[in-house]
């Protein structure tokens, strides 16, 4: 019977649950609102005693108690209405609440000192005055430091509810009475006072544009200054067509820009776990029809999903109790459920069971809580809440770079979204650039225009490419400065240098693309920025939504140790992402598991969630406070033939780049015939060529691809170069000795030259092609046979055109 009447009131319970109603918060703000909006009208039509007998019973009560003050009491009404209806513009605090009586009071003591009859107050009508609320202040303070002492006193207090009112200072409530008094002489002088701040403005722009000048004066001297002053300034190291980076360099401090933390928005729903007690029992019971007993422990309600906590018995294994875990979601009805077998730290199985409604974890919820104001670094992101409901903060800096994986849909745009908002509150724009790059063109293009960017979103893969290897050569740089001035780490360095180095974080959204085009370029740039870039502040963050072993490599994997991996589709999509599984079983919609070195086992995190609209907000914000200061040169400097450096290339560099350029196609062997040279030398030369950018990468037996037209850039490649027409000249006479004994050929007969000499330029074509081809069919041999007499004869080189071998000095072999 027990028994029966615990079932039915558990039945009992969840008819209420599924028959209660429970009423949205934005609808209770919307009626609360109206509420107030209408009392605001009756209480302004009762003073003109159209509101029937209520309203003159309120007009009296409102005249005797705030005197002439009562006017202001609908204003106030609508004022707090309208900070309800819309939060985000700003709310009420109790200090705002306090300001708001101490004005009425101190207002109304004033009205009372300067209108009421003192010798005769009681005779006086005080809803002329201000009424009996302020004639408690009136008659009081005069008893102790007389009238004019009160007056004083309670000016000093008005001037202060207005600064509690209003949460400002006293500074900026004279700007606004000096402001009122401008606008007010203004009106009185007319047209006179605008046609001189007319002229005053004019002034000012040319005094600015002056300083413009002077600032750009003052960057040139400054781009001048010694390399090796690394104490006052560091620049980077030139290029050849003299563009500079200058991401890391300032010329002038720029003001932090605060934003409030008012543009993001509070969660408004909150996480339903269903009947814990019955969950525990149907756990417990499933165990023990298994032949395995357990003691359940404490029970955590988290956003997402609850952990029920379990001690099994002596003897029993935790593979079986992790083989069951089928059973127990047959037996909850609730799909998936993910067992954490044992609780790192604990002596217990932790049993995540799915809450019947997920609560939202908003990036300002995380943001308010104690761990996220104790962080110690300028880095930190608000992942969002574990389990128990734990805000969990990430700090970069420490990871000290993040790989960020799972499914479309899964919310990994939403978490990149969250750490970039998260770095815009906490840095200025002078410790923090940013080099975004969306591939997609939806998701992170929002953020152009901010001051924190370094370059404008990249959307293109050549500019992405570009941009990495820019980032190894800042990184390249950085480390020489830190090795001259004596740090070990950017923080070292920027507490005793006078010009800060920014830290600089490049996003990239999708990954997937980038490897598919340009795998080896990319891999190899992620590579070495995540080895070495820790100490000069140099940060990545990869995000793709296809986690194979193609794209995310196990070279990246070993150098990228912070991952977050959220919803995927099987087991192995897990182990490629966190080299263990569980990823398979995530809700989705923010549900990640984040590791890192510092973890034995990954933590599942409900990520912090931020809308589009606050996204828009806060980069709106960021806009009218502050330009964007771009370094084209991200994108642009290691294009085709503008990074390189003369001392480290073979002597026959110049001499290899003018034969290619001169014939169209590179290639070893190619090199090889025309430079004389070994085939060990040549394949140098060609490596150092697509360092340069003169030539693209191996495609395998496909030719290489020629990226320049000119070497140097800007430079006519037959500049200097015999043409087809002097060969022509040479072979069949200058033509010029004949000017003077022949007439001027007409246009036919120039036409009929010119197709004879096109002519024989294409039967030279045809017959060098035919040569090359039977060239090229031959170096293959050769050059197997070269690199065997190159190991056993060592500086000795095969002369291939001629046939025959030269030793160094110089005796025919």
């Amino acid at each position: 019977m027990a028994r029966k009447k615990k079932r039915s009131r558990r039945s009992k319970k969840e008819v209420d649950e599924i028959l209660g109603f429970e009423m949205n918060p934005e609808t209770k703000r919307s009626i609360l609102v109206i509420l107030l909006f209408a009392t605001a009208a009756l209480i302004f039509l009762s003073f003109f005693g159209i509101a029937g007998s209520l309203g003159l019973g309120v007009n009296a009560l409102l005249s005797n108690f705030f005197g002439l003050d009562r006017f202001l009491v609908p204003l106030l009404i609508i004022i707090i209405g309208a900070s309800i209806a819309y939060p985000e513009r700003g709310t009420f605090s109790a200090w705002n609440y306090l300001g708001l009586f101490f004005f009425f009071l101190s207002f109304n003591a004033l009205l009372n000192m300067f209108l009421v009859n003192h010798a005769d107050p009681i005779t006086s009508d005080l809803s002329l005055a201000g009424g009996y609320l302020g004639q408690f202040l009136a008659t009081l303070l005069p008893a102790f430091i007389g009238y004019w002492g009160s007056v004083v006193g309670v000016a000093a207090l008005l001037l202060v509810s207005i600064m509690l009112a209003l949460n400002t200072s006293l500074r900026n409530v004279v700007g606004a009475h000096s402001h009122i008094t401008g606008w007010i002489g203004e009106k009185m002088h007319g047209d006179r006072q605008e046609e001189e701040w007319e002229d005053d403005e004019e002034e000012e722009e040319v005094d600015e544009a002056e300083d413009e000048e002077e600032e750009i004066e003052e960057e040139e001297d400054f781009e001048e200054m010694d390399e090796e002053d690394t104490k006052k300034a560091f620049r980077a190291s030139p290029v050849e067509n003299e563009r500079v980076p200058e991401a890391a360099i300032t010329t002038k401090t720029r003001r932090k820009v605060s934003i409030p933390l008012k543009l993001l928005a509070r969660s408004t729903n909150k996480a339903k776990p269903g009947d814990i007690e019955r969950n525990k029992e149907i756990i417990e019971q499933t165990f023990t029809e298994f032949g395995m007993n357990v003691e359940m422990g404490k029970t955590a309600v988290g956003p997402t999903v609850t952990q029920y906590t379990l001690r099994p018995s002596q003897g029993v294994k935790l593979s079986r109790i992790i083989s069951l875990q089928n059973d127990l979601a047959l037996a909850l009805a609730a799909h998936p459920i993910r067992m954490e077998a044992p609780i790192p730290g604990k002596s217990l199985v932790g049993i995540e069971v799915p809450n019947t409604k997920v609560a939202t974890v908003t990036l300002r919820d995380v943001m308010e809580t104690k761990n996220y104001r104790n962080r110690e670094s300028g880095l930190s992101v608000p992942l969002g809440k574990d389990v128990s409901g734990t805000s969990h903060i990430m700090a970069l800096n420490k990871m000290p770079h993040m790989l960020v994986a799972g499914a479309t849909g899964s919310g990994k745009s939403v978490c990149l979204n969250t750490m970039i908002i998260s770095w815009l509150y906490q840095n200025s724009p002078d410790e923090l650039r940013l080099i975004l790059v969306d591939p997609k063109r939806v998701e992170l293009t929002s953020y152009a225009g901010i001051p924190h960017l370094l370059v404008p979103p990249i959307i293109s893969v050549d500019d992405t490419v570009n941009a990495l290897k820019w980032t190894v050569r800042e990184m390249e740089r950085r480390l020489d400065i830190l090795s001259k001035f004596g740090a070990r780490d950017i923080d070292g360095y920027n507490k005793r240098a006078e010009e800060r180095m920014p830290r600089i974080v490049v996003v990239i959204d999708e990954l997937a693309d980038l490897m598919t085009t340009s795998g080896r370029e990319v891999e190899g740039a992620i590579v070495r920025i995540a080895q070495m870039a820790r100490a000069v502040g140099i940060h990545l963050v990869l995000a793709t939504q296809r986690p194979s072993v193609d794209v995310i490599t196990g070279i990246i994997k070993a150098n990228v140790p912070g991952r977050i991996a959220c919803a995927v589709a099987s087991q192995t999509d897990s182990r490629t992402i966190l080299d263990t599984g569980g990823a398979e079983k995530l809700l989705g919609r923010g549900d990640m598991l984040f590791s890192s070195a510092e973890m034995s086992k990954p933590k599942r995190i409900q990520g912090a969630y931020i809308s589009t609209d606050e996204i828009e907000a806060v980069v709106k914000h960021l806009r009218r406070n502050g330009d964007p200061d771009y370094n084209m040169a991200v994108t642009e400097i290691t294009k085709a033939g503008t990074v390189f450096d003369d001392d480290n290339h073979d002597d026959l560099f110049e001499d290899a780049v003018q034969t290619v350029l001169q014939n169209g196609k590179a290639s070893t062997s190619f090199l090889q015939r025309r430079l004389r040279v070994g085939y060990a030398r040549a394949a140098r030369i060609m490596d150092e060529m697509e360092q340069a950018g003169v030539i693209g990468e191996g495609r395998g037996a496909k030719a290489r691809e020629i990226l320049v037209d000119s070497w140097p850039p800007g430079r006519d490649v037959t500049e200097g170069m015999p043409t087809a027409q002097d060969d022509y000249d040479e072979g069949y006479g200058n033509t010029e000795r004949f000017e003077d004994e022949e007439p001027d050929e007409t246009e036919e007969e120039e036409e009929v030259v010119d197709e004879e000499e096109e002519a024989m330029e294409e039967e030279w074509e045809d017959d060098e092609s035919e040569e090359e081809g039977e060239e090229d069919e031959q170096s293959e041999e050769e050059e197997e046979e070269e690199e065997e007499e190159s190991e056993e004869e060592g500086d000795w080189e095969d002369k291939v055109d001629d046939g025959w071998i030269e030793e160094e000095d110089g005796e025919e072999k």
